[in-house]
């Protein structure tokens, strides 16, 4: 397989990481583009890694193209591109956060299959939560697509009118979560524990709240119960939390992302 990915800043960095460390994903040539090649120049020394400031013959020498420029970029770089563009050979695959599908139509054409992809940067160690939508061309390739990004984690084919949502809920909400682990952390710490060891106890913490409702499949207040008390310091814990705006504060913040991505 050829891919090429524009714009390898921290999520197409991410994307090709975890492309190039996951056994299972068997590429042929992988072209990496963006306007200073300096960060990537080191990954030239893998025999199928082409690092490339010309976006062009990225395109040229790829059948799927993984576009992963900043918004504002994406006008720009479709309208270099699109006279290389191959309707039954080429499959776009979009990670520019807010551009809609019909956006890149608009400049290369309905005919064309592309498909709307919004990973988080959990792609480069293979524990992405992407969500995948399609116009019309693309619903062939969306499988393929699937294929892709579940060697990097999870997928899921949502409504593109959802994306928004996705991209605060899974992009956006990797930064939710570090924060999340980082006042568990801060609370260790002031609880008696070395900065080190309460990063550890945090992270793995939360790695086993997750882990457990993926293999159960409990709802999360299930899980809950078992460690609540009648009484005791969990319960008590959690109520002054929820005291405090706990949930509140994160579907408010979940909620203030959302309608500031709808302004992009």
């Amino acid at each position: 397989m050829k891919i090429a990915i524009i714009g390898t800043g921290n999520l197409g960095y991410s994307i090709a990481v975890g492309l190039l460390t996951q056994d299972n994903f068997k590429l042929k040539n992988l072209y990496l583009t963006k306007r200073n090649t300096e960060p990537l120049e080191s990954w030239n020394k893998l025999p199928n890694v082409k690092i490339s400031t010309d976006n062009k013959k990225a395109v040229r020498f790829s059948d799927v193209v993984i576009i992963a420029v900043q918004p504002k970029q994406l006008p720009e770089v479709l309208d270099e591109i699109k006279d290389l563009i191959n309707i039954k050979r080429h499959t776009i695959i979009s990670v520019v956060t807010g551009r809609k599908i019909s956006d890149i139509e608009n400049v290369l054409s309905t005919d064309i299959s592309i498909i709307r992809a919004m990973p988080n940067t959990a792609i480069s160690v293979g524990e992405s939560m992407t969500c995948l939508s399609s116009n019309a061309k693309g619903k062939i390739n969306i499988d393929f697509a699937k294929i892709i990004f579940d060697s990097l984690g999870k997928t899921m084919c949502i409504e593109e009118r959802l994306m928004q949502s996705a991209t605060v809920i899974c992009a956006s909400g990797i930064a939710f979560w570090m924060r999340l682990i980082r006042a568990t952390a801060q609370g260790a710490v002031q609880l008696g524990f070395h900065a080190d060891e309460a990063q550890e106890l945090a992270v793995q913490t939360c790695l086993g709240a997750a882990s457990l409702l993926v293999k159960s499949g409990n709802h999360p207040e299930q899980e809950i119960d078992k460690v609540t008390t009648p009484s005791g310091c969990t319960i008590e814990g959690l109520n002054e939390m929820e005291h405090q705006g706990l949930s509140s504060s994160l579907i408010k913040g979940l909620v203030t992302s959302f309608e500031k991505i709808n302004q992009i």
